[in-house]
């Protein structure tokens, strides 16, 4: 057995199947730096994330799967779920070895799990695009603060950066310390420093003046249309799950 460790991201995971199959590895285990594994009687081989031989494998799987099937892998890996490495290798190993595309072969352990991890990515990227809400800040920047189960910050970019094409906006991943800043052209990555603002979810100070009355407008209509003699908690507690409260608006 072979322990292959990666630093986590798709193009070390991509590097890490090329390593096996240039190496010409049978039984591996594969998993992230972050990870520990005491195991007797295992090799360990640090993987080091390769662009060129990650763009090798791409195209290869893009001759394998089809266009969708990449993105779908793709969406699988973000969500970063403990354990399912080798679900990821599995699969694309399955890919590579078999002799025809294997998308819709379910039958098949890790085609079936994919296919599970992707539904559950979905689900949490619709949620996102329905429970962002925005604070006008000072600098006339649009700020919201998310905490997806997921890492689903990379599927958002489309739609938000078409919805809100008019408007800076950035959309801060505070459970992973990353978000995506759109400047009126284009997208991109960053991190915040939060050092002067006490709580990173927690930016009022930076609020423009009349972001509190717009709130308060929100607050007041969603009271407004709330019919109390058909209130369902618990089917309202299934929507909007009390996990994203904190960050709605109508919620504080």
């Amino acid at each position: 057995m072979t322990t292959l460790i990666y630093d986590g991201t798709f193009e070390g995971l991509l590097t890490a199947v090329f390593e096996v199959y240039d190496r010409k590895l049978d039984k591996v285990n594969l998993q992230k730096s972050c990870l520990d594994s005491s195991a007797m009687f295992e090799d360990k081989l640090q993987v080091i994330t390769n662009e060129e031989r990650a763009k090798r494998v791409l195209k290869g799987l893009g001759t394998k799967i089809s266009a969708m099937g990449v993105q779908r892998l793709y969406a699988a890996h973000l969500a970063e779920m403990v354990g399912e490495d080798n679900t990821l290798l599995g699969y694309i190993r399955y890919a590579f070895d078999a002799g025809q595309n294997i998308e819709e072969d379910y039958g098949n352990k890790f085609v079936l799990r994919i296919s599970e991890m992707v539904r559950m990515v979905r689900r949490e990227k619709h949620r996102m695009e329905a429970f962002v809400r925005f604070q006008k800040l000072k600098d006339g920047i649009f700020y919201a603060a998310i905490e997806p189960d997921f890492n689903v910050l990379p599927l958002l970019i489309r739609h938000f950066k078409s919805r809100y094409a008019d408007q800076k906006w950035i959309i801060y991943d505070l459970r992973r310390k990353y978000g995506l800043y759109y400047d009126l052209h284009d997208t991109q990555y960053i991190s915040l420093d939060f050092a002067n603002v006490g709580k990173p979810d927690d930016v009022i100070d930076a609020f423009t003046d009349d972001e509190g009355i717009y709130q308060h407008l929100w607050q007041n209509y969603f009271k407004s249309v709330n019919i109390p003699s058909r209130k369902n908690t618990k089917l309202h507690v299934r929507h909007i799950p009390k996990r994203y409260w904190k960050h709605l608006t109508e919620k504080i």
